[in-house]
C-alpha cells in the first residue's frame, strides 16, 4: 500500500521509492505489480471527455452494442491478440460484477486466458455458474472447467456452481431426462436469473483453436452435420448460422449450453473476441442479438465495421 501511494499519488520514481523503503528497485516493481493484481490499485483510462473512439461509436450505431476496442498492432498474431484482449477484460471485469450478483461463464480458450489475469475484487453473496457441460469421450472436463471457474470465484470471493454433465449428450432424450432432474434444473434456473454472462465465440476458422473444436468434443459426423447446417460458430456449445439462427441444427438438440432465449434475458452479455478469423462468428452472434458489450481487438473491429 505504501509503495502504491508513493508511486501513484506522490509521483515518486521507483528509484526514489526504493531508497525510501530501503529496498531494491526490482522489489518496488514487484510491489506495484502486486498492488494492481490484488485490487489495491485500480487503473482506469478515460478517453477525452469520456467519448468513445470512432470505431466504438460506429459499432454502437450499427449494432447497438457497447464496444471496448483494444489497441493492438496489425502485425500481432492471433495468440498475442487473445492474450492482450483477455488481459484488458480481466482488468476491468469488476466494473460489471458485484455483490448479490450471478455471472455465467462459458469455458473455453478465451475464458481460460481471461481467468489467468482477473483482478481481485471481494464481493459477498455472489455466484459464478458454469453455462455448459465439459465432458467428452476421453475426459469428464471437470478439471479444465473447474480451474477456469475457480479463478473467477477466487478473484471475486464468489461461490462456484459447476455443471457436471457432458458437453454433448449422445441422445437428445437423455438430455431431456437429465434436465428434469432437480439437481440439474436448479442450475438451469440459476442460468435463467443471471445478471452477467461472459463468453467467447467458438469458431472452426480461428487461428487459436476453439476448445470445442480442438478438444475431442466433435467427431467427423458432427463436423459434417454442422457443415450441412451452415453453422459458423457457437456460444457455450450452442451453434448458430451466419444469420444468427439456431433452429434445425441437430447438434443443438444434444448440446448442454443455454438456449439463446435464456442468454437474451440476461441484462449484461459480455462477448470477448480476438482475431479476424472469428468475424463470421461475430457477425452471427450480433445478428442473434446475443451481445450487449463487446471486447475486441482493433484490427477485428475495423474489419467488422468495414464489412458492415
Amino acid at each position: 500500500m505504501r509503495a502504491a501511494h508513493l508511486y501513484y499519488m506522490q509521483d515518486l520514481t521507483m528509484d526514489a521509492i526504493a531508497r525510501e523503503l530501503h529496498t531494491s528497485r526490482s522489489s518496488v516493481s514487484r510491489l506495484l505489480s502486486h498492488a494492481r493484481a490484488s485490487g489495491l490499485v485500480d487503473i482506469q483510462i478515460h478517453s477525452p471527455l469520456d467519448a468513445p473512439s470512432r470505431l466504438e461509436r460506429e459499432i454502437l450505431e450499427r449494432f447497438q452494442v457497447t464496444a471496448h476496442v483494444v489497441p493492438i498492432p496489425d502485425r500481432a498474431s492471433d495468440v498475442d491478440r487473445l492474450e492482450r484482449v483477455a488481459l484488458s477484460v480481466a482488468r476491468i471485469l469488476g466494473q460489471f460484477f458485484d455483490s448479490n450478483m450471478t455471472m455465467g461463464i462459458a469455458w473455453g480458450s478465451t475464458m481460460n486466458a481471461i481467468s489467468r489475469h482477473v483482478t481481485v475484487k471481494q464481493t459477498h453473496n455472489s455466484q459464478i455458474v458454469q453455462l455448459n457441460g465439459a465432458g467428452n469421450m476421453s475426459t469428464t472436463g471437470l478439471g479444465y472447467a473447474s480451474e477456469i471457474l475457480g479463478r473467477f470465484g477466487n478473484a471475486f470471493g464468489a461461490h462456484v456452481q459447476q455443471f457436471p454433465v457432458p458437453a454433448f449428450f449422445d441422445d437428445p432424450a437423455t438430455k431431456q431426462a437429465f434436465w428434469r432432474e432437480r439437481s440439474v434444473s436448479r442450475l438451469l434456473e440459476m442460468q435463467g436469473r443471471m445478471d452477467v454472462a461472459l463468453f467467447g465465440l467458438g469458431s472452426p476458422f480461428s487461428e487459436v483453436p476453439s476448445r470445442v473444436y480442438a478438444g475431442g468434443y466433435l467427431d467427423e459426423a458432427d463436423y459434417a452435420s454442422l457443415s450441412a447446417s451452415g453453422a459458423v460458430g457457437d456460444v457455450a456449445t450452442v451453434f448458430f448460422r451466419a444469420d444468427g439462427s439456431t433452429n434445425g441444427i441437430p447438434l443443438n438438440e444434444r448440446g448442454t449450453g443455454p438456449d439463446f432465449t435464456v442468454l437474451r434475458r440476461t441484462p449484461r452479455r459480455i462477448c470477448v473476441v480476438a482475431g479476424s478469423s472469428k468475424l463470421a462468428s461475430l457477425h452471427g452472434a450480433l445478428r442473434a442479438e446475443l451481445i450487449t458489450d463487446l471486447f475486441v481487438d482493433e484490427g477485428t473491429a475495423r474489419a467488422l465495421v468495414s464489412e458492415a
